[in-house]
This record gives C-alpha cells, sequence and structure tokens, in this order.
C-alpha cells in the first residue's frame, strides 16, 4: 500500500469535489428558471387548470414534455438576460453540459453495453458534478432507462419547433402565443405537440 499516493488521490478528490460543490453554487438561477418560475410551477399549474382538456392532459407527467420544457426554459433565461454574471453563465453552462452527457451516457449503457464504471468515467471527465453526484447519477440511469436522456430530447423539440414556426411566421410570429399555445396542450407527446404547433403555425398564416 503507497500511503502517499492515496493521500494525494484523496486530496486530488477532496479538491474536485469542492470546485464541483462551488461549480453546484453557480447555476441557481438555472434551476429558479427551470424548476421555479418557468417549469415545474408553471406548466402544470396552467395545466391542471385548463379544464378544456382531459384529466389526463392536465394531471399526467411526461418526463420529455415537462422536463423537455424545463430546460427550454433554462434557454429562456438566456435570452432574457438573467444570467448577468460570467459564473451564473458558468453555471447554466455546466447544467447544459450536463443534461448533453446524459444523451451519451443513458445511450451508452443501454445500447452500447457501458460498464457502471465507465459511465460513471465519462460523467467525472466531462460534467462539474462531485464525485458523490456521479455515483448517484449513474445508479439513477441504470435504474430508469431513458428517463434522464428524456430531458435534452424534450429540449431540443421544444427549441426545433420555436425555429420551424418562427420560419414559417416569419413576421407574424409572436413568441407570447407561442409559449400560450404550447401549454395549452397540456402534456402530451412530443410527436402530438408537434402536430399541434404545426397546425398552429398554419392557422396563423390564414387570412384575418
Amino acid at each position: 500500500m503507497n500511503t502517499q499516493n492515496d493521500t494525494e488521490a484523496a486530496f486530488d478528490r477532496l479538491v474536485q469535489d469542492e470546485w464541483a460543490w462551488r461549480l453546484n453554487e453557480f447555476p441557481r438561477l438555472a434551476t429558479q428558471a427551470g424548476e421555479h418560475q418557468h417549469d415545474h410551477r408553471l406548466e402544470p399549474s396552467l395545466a391542471a387548470e385548463n379544464t378544456q382538456q382531459p384529466a389526463y392532459r392536465r394531471l399526467e407527467s411526461l418526463s420529455a414534455h415537462s422536463e423537455g420544457w424545463a430546460l427550454y426554459a433554462e434557454f429562456l433565461g438566456s435570452e432574457m438576460g438573467i444570467y448577468q454574471t460570467p459564473l451564473e453563465e458558468l453555471g447554466r453552462a455546466s447544467y447544459e453540459m450536463w443534461r448533453a452527457c446524459r444523451l451519451v451516457v443513458d445511450t451508452g449503457l443501454h445500447m452500447k453495453g457501458w460498464t457502471r464504471t465507465r459511465a460513471q468515467a465519462y460523467l467525472r471527465d466531462h460534467t462539474a458534478l462531485s464525485e458523490h453526484e456521479v455515483t448517484t447519477e449513474v445508479d439513477r440511469y441504470i435504474g430508469w432507462p431513458g428517463q434522464a436522456l428524456s430531458y435534452k430530447v424534450g429540449e431540443i423539440e421544444f427549441r426545433r419547433l420555436r425555429t420551424a414556426a418562427e420560419a414559417t411566421l416569419g413576421t407574424r410570429f409572436s413568441l407570447r402565443a407561442f409559449h400560450d399555445h404550447v401549454l395549452a396542450q397540456g402534456c402530451v407527446p412530443l410527436p402530438a405537440l408537434r402536430s399541434q404547433v404545426q397546425a398552429w403555425a398554419q392557422q396563423q398564416m390564414a387570412p384575418a
């Protein structure tokens, strides 16, 4: 047993965990945008109040939709200018990198035959997560295939639908109207949401 090497390794891990803790302090505004202000408070509340939709669309939750909207809300924070310091922007970017890594790790575990150790190493090398978070995140991905992956897939679809609607409508596009229409659908699978948004865009093109 090499006591010096073990001590150095333990010190390196302590330093990494300390920096990971500090980096986890920076994304507070991103967390507010995704968890409190725009998504996990606003989106389900609006859905529950919309009595024009059936109960399963008002009260149920699909990860690709609800978590995708949460990440889209974090993106909106950048457009709104809520990340005003380099550290706040670093926190947002570290969260975005973490969600992108989920695409790789989830696919690696369930499609490519990755081991738990390889998945942990990937998160450790490419994110600002602490060692504890690396361990618990990978165990979560193992036990819940596709759920973590759905966050980024959902965000990508929300942003794609918005870009397509902007291209279709040009100067007629209203971001507020787009958001109102998306949230009015309740929690639906992404293909159904895509159809609804495409139909909405066509309706907006019709002569008044």
